[in-house]
């Protein structure tokens, strides 16, 4: 079984922390952030974990899940790992192509002020979220 290409931990809390709003749903993929659940990656299912939104916020629910004592947590205690299309969908127009070597693989793209920029990591996902991290911080200047 191939293992499919994450955002990495340390990019996706730079993200949350540029102010990058996680609205979950049926699909994303996730850490708890608590030590014991360190190296568990969870995915929001509408048949096991479901995202509840109350009042006071949203809360993710276990349902049905007998293998540990978790009925829900707050989505402030998990930390959402993009994946590669959301994190493409989220660059929007600015995204203009993907590119792979034997350096990594290339984000290019045009910034709302015209410049051209290219970002490279190991992984798409993560060539992907430091653009769009990028563009967080862009916007907030």
């Amino acid at each position: 079984m191939t293992a499919i290409p994450i955002i990495s931990d340390d990019l996706a809390r730079r993200l949350r922390e540029a102010g990058l709003t996680w609205h979950p749903a049926s699909g994303d993929r996730f850490r708890i952030e608590a030590e014991l659940l360190a190296g568990s990656i969870f995915t929001l299912s509408d048949m096991t974990i479901e995202a509840h939104q109350f009042g006071s916020g949203t809360v993710l629910g276990f349902n049905g899940t007998t293998e540990w004592a978790l009925d829900s947590i707050a989505v402030e205690d998990a930390l959402w790992l993009p994946r590669e299309d959301q994190l493409r969908a989220l660059l929007g127009g600015t995204f203009r192509s993907l590119a792979a070597d034997d350096r990594g693989f290339h984000v290019h793209i045009v910034q709302p002020d015209g410049v051209a920029r290219t970002f490279t990591a190991a992984q798409a996902s993560d060539a992907y979220g430091l653009a769009l991290l990028d563009l967080i911080a862009l916007a907030r200047v």
